[in-house]
């Protein structure tokens, strides 16, 4: 796992450890948080996401994929298996810029 250390721009604020977990290190059941490239746009709502160690299928449906192909993305979500690969059900995600979405999901 590797960690990531987000500092405050406030002055005086105290940084926050958020913890990532690489994709090659994804188990299926465990809530994670994963950041790569938008790798590939496989359907509507999902789409490829690619690390240093790998890649993954992220889920976002019912919502459309919001990304573009080649942006740098972190997401969190469920772990889980679909025909014999692992895929992430995502919750949520940021883009680069700190922009936040929240994804209104059905596969719980």
């Amino acid at each position: 796992m590797k960690f990531i250390i987000a500092l405050s721009l406030v002055f005086g604020a105290t940084p926050v450890l958020a913890r990532t977990t690489q994709i090659a290190d994804l188990q299926v059941g465990e809530t994670v948080t994963i950041t790569g490239t938008v790798q590939r746009i496989t359907d509507s709502d999902e789409f490829r996401l690619k690390d240093e160690t790998g890649s993954v299928l992220v889920y976002i449906g019912p919502n459309n994929v919001p990304f573009d192909l080649g942006e740098k993305v972190t997401v969190t979500g469920i772990v889980d298996r679909e025909i014999g690969q692992l895929e992430v059900y995502a919750r949520s995600a940021q883009r680069a810029d700190g922009s936040k979405l929240a994804f209104d999901h059905r596969y719980d």
